[in-house]
């Protein structure tokens, strides 16, 4: 909760501070990479730099968590707050890194608004920036303590034990434990970060869903190949160099798994609507849902652009007819003619499907898609509390 002298000055100071985040997050990620260009080499995803999702990203978090504090003075956003955690737990974010970024963040602010920026505007963002940091700093600690590591100590070597090519563009890699020993458990739903050595030496991260269940001794990974759609971006690092490079046998560094989209108990319905790679968190519940025999009622939605482009395709079609209360509903852009009757074309469409009033929906795939699926059920009645979403990368939901 704010101090009350700095509430009055926020809420003066929200739009103006609002209206430069852009600006303000860009010069703060040029100050910090300037002094430790390792953090952009080793850390920070290159890509999301080049395009401005992840400056993008922080200015709408941070604007939304001020928002917040003034809005609801007695709660505190742990929606956004939770997702934020385990991001930065699978990347083995550490508190000394928040005072590194504080110092820069607020410099930016001072730096870019000027003479606005009095001592009593820059005590009270400084009064933001630390609620948020140590929210955050506390909900880590607590995710490390739970995995049994110290803050950061993440990382660990795991072996690629099978690599399957699942469809045009992406490939599952099984990973498991050079000891032998099982993996460790986790939620269906969760991700790990996978960290490899590129050629020019950056040692880069990228998040992937488990997309088995948990009751096993590996894990596994689908990847899908992120290509450049202009130009602008380059073609995904650490996804290009797994599908060029990474065969069984060859060890990856992969952090302990992560992610508050999770698989909730109970008997109540589900709605799983993923697009794309999307599927990968779906197919991790489905799979646990189906081998503990479970008769939720659970309504499977998926999107792609083909048949052959829609990775463990047949996987996911066993997985549902192994559900006594399963439906799935798939679209295609391009269908092939012989798709069964519960294929159809064009996009996505879950207007018609009518879901129960009491229904836990997950969504996972491209932005767009997410956000017309998450409308159409919000227009049938469906509660914004009850509508869980994953992204992999920048979440950008909160700065549009």
């Amino acid at each position: 909760m704010l101090s009350p002298q700095s509430v009055p000055v926020v809420r003066a100071t929200l739009p103006a501070v609002g209206a430069s985040l852009g600006s303000i997050t860009e010069l703060f990620y040029r100050r910090m990479f300037e002094e430790r260009p390792e953090l952009l080499r080793d850390l920070f995803n290159r890509g999301n730099q080049a395009s401005g999702a992840q400056r993008e990203a922080l200015a709408g978090a941070v604007a939304a968590f001020a928002t917040s504090l003034l809005d609801q003075p007695g709660e505190r956003p742990d929606a956004l707050l939770g997702r934020i955690a385990h991001k930065h737990a699978s990347l083995g974010i550490t508190p000394e890194q928040y005072t590194l970024v504080g110092r820069h963040l607020m410099g930016a602010v001072g730096e870019v608004l000027g003479d606005a920026v009095t001592p009593e505007v820059a005590a009270a963002w400084n009064e933001v920036y630390w609620l948020m940091a140590n929210a955050l700093i506390a909900m880590e600690a607590r995710l490390y303590a739970a995995a049994g590591v110290d803050n950061g100590a993440v990382w660990h070597d795991m072996e690629i034990a099978e690599r399957v090519e699942e469809s045009l563009d992406t490939a599952s890699f099984e990973l498991r434990r050079p000891d032998g020993l099982p993996t460790e458990p986790f939620t269906p739903g969760q991700y790990v970060s996978v960290r490899v050595e590129l050629p020019d030496g950056a040692r880069q991260i990228r998040q992937y869903s488990l997309s088995t269940a948990p009751d096993r001794k590996t894990w596994r990974i689908t990847v899908k190949r992120e290509r450049s759609t202009d130009g602008l971006v380059p073609d995904g690092e650490v996804s290009t160099w797994l599908h060029a490079h990474a065969r069984p046998g060859d060890l990856v560094k992969v952090s302990l798994p992560f992610g508050d989209l999770v698989l909730p108990e109970g008997d109540g319905p589900l709605l799983l609507a993923s697009a794309g790679i999307g599927i990968t968190p779906m197919l991790s519940m489905l799979d646990h849902l189906a081998t503990t025999s479970s008769e939720r009622r659970v309504t499977v939605v998926h999107a792609d652009r083909s048949p052959a482009h829609h990775a463990h395709r047949l996987e996911l079609e066993d997985l549902v007819s192994r559900l006594p209360g399963g439906t799935l509903h798939l679209w295609y852009e391009q269908p092939d003619e012989q798709d069964a009757p519960h294929v159809s074309e064009g996009l996505a469409d879950v207007s018609r499907l009518r879901p129960a009033a009491d229904v836990t929906a997950f969504l996972c795939g491209p932005l767009p898609f997410m956000r017309a699926v998450r409308g159409d059920l919000l227009a049938q009645g469906l509660s914004p509390k009850d509508i869980h979403y994953e992204v992999f990368g920048p979440d950008l939901w909160l700065s549009k």
